[in-house]
């Protein structure tokens, strides 16, 4: 399905269920989540341990980790936020998996291609290893209900639909009620409240005016930016040092 783990998967956009055995061998069903778009997956096994699923951190990109610009579309406005990388590789240390999950209908509207926004995941890897911050995998939904075809389908990948998050979860051994979902819209939160994880609200990027909304109160807490969030996981206890 990956060509070294980093090509996108190519699936169409269905799912479908299938029934399989779990540990105590009854029968349950689970969802294919194939057809989720993906970028950079990391490999290795320890993230696939199911007999110690994991909690983990979800981030949003645009505003949470990168500077908001509209629709990018080009590396060289791509810009980190200042502290979102040492805030990372401090997750890296304590063990959590870190997972990017991003709306880019800028795909749908015929800003970029898909390959365009896999330099742009590329070059985001690489800004972030200048600083010894790695993340587990980029999930993307490139679909808008109003974009181009074959991308204006309303896709259950898009937050808020929780598909993305589900993905994740399967992919790795995710336990998504004790996971956190960092975004800087609503629909990050609701994302959250829909794959049955915690949302975090920063007020950088759309957060500076979303965060004054009513639907922000639906968030475990508000924090200025990625790296005040990641200290408050940490003071909370939520994340172990």
């Amino acid at each position: 399905m990956f060509d070294n783990c980093r090509l996108a998967v190519a699936g169409g956009q269905g799912h479908f269920e299938e029934s399989v055995n779990n540990r105590a061998g009854h029968q349950m069903t689970e969802t294919d989540y194939s057809f989720v778009r993906r970028h950079f997956i990391d490999p290795a096994p320890r993230w696939r341990d199911l007999r110690h699923p994991l909690p983990a951190v979800f981030l949003d990109r645009d505003g949470v980790v990168n500077e908001e610009v509209d629709y990018l579309s080009k590396v060289e406005d791509l810009a980190l936020i200042p502290g979102t990388a040492a805030a990372i590789a401090r997750l890296n240390d304590a063990g959590v998996p870190v997972i990017i999950i991003t709306n880019q209908s800028g795909v749908a509207r015929g800003m970029l291609s898909e390959d365009g926004l896999r330099d742009l995941h590329e070059a985001l890897i690489g800004m972030l290893a200048t600083e010894d911050a790695t993340l587990q995998g980029i999930y993307y939904s490139p679909y808008h209900p109003d974009g181009l075809d074959p991308y204006d389908i309303d896709s259950p990948c898009r937050k808020p639909g929780p598909a993305m998050l589900h993905a994740a979860a399967q992919e790795f051994a995710i336990n998504l009620q004790d996971s956190i979902f960092i975004g800087d819209k609503i629909s990050d939160l609701e994302a959250a409240r829909n794959a049955g994880a915690h949302g975090v609200m920063v007020r950088t990027g759309h957060g500076a005016v979303e965060a004054n909304l009513p639907g922000a109160a639906q968030a475990r807490f508000v924090a200025d930016d990625l790296a005040a969030a990641v200290d408050r996981l940490f003071a909370d206890g939520f994340i172990q040092a």
